[in-house]
């Protein structure tokens, strides 16, 4: 299998569902442990993430220092099937690192809690380069649109005025970083590392507007490889 090669300085689409398309995440345990591994596991020396776990020690685990993160995560959603995140990387290798620490550990707990064993996702993990500023605003919606499928069965081809009402549903959905930006409290999230059109919540509205003007036109192109799931 050719060795994925990620450059410091770019930006990337990484993004995987179940085998088989099953449920990844079932439970709120099971989404809360995957975005625990996000920030736990995001560091060059990142301890054994399921200490943290044990006892009652959870309380502490956004309070655990990383002293060498891996990547800087742009954005992130987490829907029962799949997830959804935007990196780059910070040092070499640091995407292919990050991620075989996350998909390996958090499958390790799934098989764990559901007595399986084998494969929990299609393969490693699907990535894609982005290309330019355009696709940059495109994904960074797009990936926090998708919790929208909960309120909107048809979403991705809604009317403009049904997508922009539901902004305070996307805002409030706890397992993606929509709420970090809201909020403007970054925690699994670095903005710093990203054009700083990204970091101003004002801007969250007209990068919502951005998507619905060129999804179809970007769905297009996704068809060519941007990596849509």
């Amino acid at each position: 299998m050719k060795k994925k090669t990620f450059l410091e300085n770019e930006y990337y689409h990484l993004f995987n569902r179940g085998i088989d398309k099953r449920m990844v995440f079932s439970t709120q345990g099971d989404f809360d442990r995957f975005k625990a591994y996000l920030y736990l596991l995001n560091d060059e020396e990142s301890p054994r993430a399921a200490n943290f776990f044990e006892g009652n020690r959870q309380a502490s685990i956004y309070t655990s220092g990383r002293a060498n993160p891996l990547i800087a995560i742009g954005a992130y959603c987490l829907m029962p099937t799949h997830f959804h995140i935007l990196a780059t990387p910070l040092v070499e290798n640091g995407i292919s690192k990050f991620m075989q620490k996350l998909l390996t550990a958090y499958t390790m707990y799934f098989n764990q809690r559901i007595l399986r064993s084998g494969s929990l996702f299609q393969g490693t993990y699907k990535s894609q380069r982005i290309q330019n500023d355009s696709h940059l605003k495109y994904l960074y919606s797009y990936i926090h649109f998708n919790p929208a499928g909960y309120f909107h069965d048809d979403w991705q081809v809604a009317s403009e005025a049904d997508l922009l009402a539901l902004e305070r549903n996307i805002s409030t959905y706890p397992y993606s970083s929509a709420r970090e930006y809201f909020a403007s409290t970054f925690v699994i999230v670095s903005p710093s590392h990203y054009p700083r059109y990204l970091a101003r919540a004002k801007d969250i509205r007209s990068h919502l507007n951005f998507w619905i003007k060129f999804r179809d036109t970007m769905r297009e192109t996704s068809d060519r490889g941007i990596g849509i799931l």
